[in-house]
């Protein structure tokens, strides 16, 4: 985990994954595979994946700032996860952002 500013209040990102019929097993891969690059995205300060007993994905991630995120957002990994979504994820993706107010260690 890495950051790049500490004079910024950090953002976290979270929500819910459901996958399509038949494509658990697929969005599960996939998912898992963006969570070791994730962490080493500057300004990652924690990015965890958890598989629910109803079989939806729930994703949390913080960011050092929004611009971090921002970038993130912007690299191959999260573009290509993004072309993957309308084959594995039904319906929408349940996500959530806000600006953590507990003091990050």
């Amino acid at each position: 985990m890495t950051t790049t500013s500490r004079t910024q209040t950090p953002v976290s990102l979270y929500g819910f994954v459901t996958p399509r019929p038949g494509r658990a097993d697929a969005l599960r891969r996939v998912l898992s595979d963006l969570v070791e690059p994730s962490r080493s995205h500057a300004g990652n300060l924690q990015y965890h994946l958890h598989e629910q007993d109803d079989g939806r994905f729930f994703l949390y991630e913080v960011w050092a700032s929004q611009e971090d995120l921002d970038r993130h957002h912007a690299t191959a990994l999260v573009q290509e996860f993004v072309a993957q979504v309308p084959e594995l994820v039904e319906g929408a993706i349940d996500a959530h952002t806000g600006r953590m107010l507990s003091q990050h260690p």
